[in-house]
C-alpha cells in the first residue's frame, strides 16, 4: 500500500527536477574525482620518474604536493556539493513539501 503523500511527491515537477538535478550534478563530482584520483594512480603506475623527481635541493618530491593536490580536491568537491545541497536542494525540498505535505 502506497501512502497517498508520497505518490503525491513523486508526481510533483518539482520533485523530479531535484531528483534529476541532484543525479546529474552527483555523477559529475563522481566522474571528476574519478578522473582525479585514477589519474594519479595512473601516474604513479606508469611515470614515477616524473612523480619521484625532488623539488629543489630537499627530499620531497614532486608526487607529494600532487598527493595533497588529489586530498584538497577531493576537500573542494565535497564542499561544493554541500554548498549547492544546503541552498538549492534544500530549497526545492523546503518547497515540495509545503505544497504536498498539508
Amino acid at each position: 500500500m502506497t501512502d497517498p503523500v508520497v505518490a503525491r511527491i513523486r508526481a510533483n515537477p518539482k520533485y523530479q527536477e531535484l531528483k534529476a538535478k541532484r543525479s546529474a550534478f552527483g555523477w559529475m563530482l563522481t566522474a571528476l574525482m574519478m578522473v582525479v584520483y585514477y589519474g594519479y594512480i595512473a601516474l604513479i603506475a606508469f611515470n614515477k620518474e616524473f612523480l619521484s623527481q625532488p623539488l629543489g635541493t630537499g627530499v620531497t618530491t614532486i608526487g607529494v604536493p600532487i598527493g595533497m593536490g588529489v586530498i584538497v580536491f577531493t576537500i573542494v568537491i565535497t564542499g561544493i556539493y554541500v554548498r549547492r545541497a544546503n541552498s538549492e536542494f534544500d530549497r526545492l525540498t523546503k518547497e515540495i513539501l509545503a505544497e504536498e505535505v498539508k
